[in-house]
């Protein structure tokens, strides 16, 4: 039997932190908790903030179908596009095997991988990279930079990355957002925020061409160090990209659940 708590807390942290996130872009969004499945939609430009997850504990294959039917429904009804999240710890191991077929014939396509990681690891000392100043996201301009180099890393028009985060308040006062800046241009991004007692380390990302340098490693400590001296917390979860798994455990985080992100097919 596979221990799932830090399975089970990194579907809630993104349930959680996902809930804060798209009110704050749409008072209006849908962030509905459905039975097995969170909506967290601004249906907005930004597709990560069009969110919908599955939360069944030990699904077996038959609820997963139903699951994947709903939740292919719901992205349909949606004006723009979105993610699926699915935390493979969570199914059983019928539904785990039956999940690639399940997801195609109700419609979704795979989209890229992800995998859960926390882990109690605060503080961490204050970083330092030879190359790199920090700078708190605290106005329109930092924070326009902020969303063009997420939307730069993850291959999104530049507009789409600006509708997700432009005019925030909470990004510039409740978020701990932080830019590196390499002779004052800003390159790497990272941002941490309290979720039910930890922080959750959200949109890390580094410019393309300035990759494979250890920025993205140094500006994720900037956060979380910043993050820990505010709030005094000492665990952090994150949902790690397949570029950004590597790096971090060497910061201390652990993995848990792989997961799987669905888009609708054409």
């Amino acid at each position: 039997m596979r221990d799932l708590a830090e399975s089970v807390e990194s579907m809630e942290q993104l349930a959680t932190v996902w809930r804060a996130m798209v009110l704050d872009r749409d008072p209006d969004a849908d962030v509905r908790d459905l039975p097995g499945i969170a909506v967290r939609w601004a249906d907005c430009r930004f597709a990560f903030w069009n969110c919908v997850t599955l939360t069944d504990v030990g699904a077996d294959a038959g609820l997963l179908k139903e699951r994947l039917d709903e939740a292919a429904g719901i992205m349909r009804s949606k004006s723009r596009a979105g993610f699926l999240w699915v935390f493979e710890d969570l199914l059983d191991d019928g539904a785990r095997a039956a999940l690639g077929a399940a997801a195609e014939q109700a419609g979704l396509q795979y989209a890229f991988p992800g995998t859960g990681m926390a882990g109690d690891l605060l503080p961490v000392p204050d970083p330092v990279h030879p190359e790199l100043t920090f700078v708190r996201v605290d106005d329109d301009d930092l924070l326009r930079a902020y969303a063009d180099i997420n939307a730069r890393a993850y291959g999104f028009p530049l507009e789409d990355g600006r509708d997700g985060l432009a005019g925030s308040s909470w990004w510039k006062s409740g978020v701990f957002a932080y830019l590196g800046l390499r002779d004052g241009v800003p390159v790497t991004c990272a941002a941490t925020v309290e979720a039910d007692g930890r922080l959750f380390v959200v949109l890390v990302a580094t410019d393309p061409a300035w990759e494979r340098r250890g920025y993205g490693e140094a500006v994720t400590r900037k956060a979380l160090y910043e993050g820990a001296r505010a709030t005094g917390l000492t665990r952090a979860t994150l949902h790690a990209t397949a570029a950004g798994a590597p790096v971090y455990p060497r910061i201390g985080f652990r993995p848990n659940s792989p997961m799987r992100f669905y888009a609708l097919g054409d």
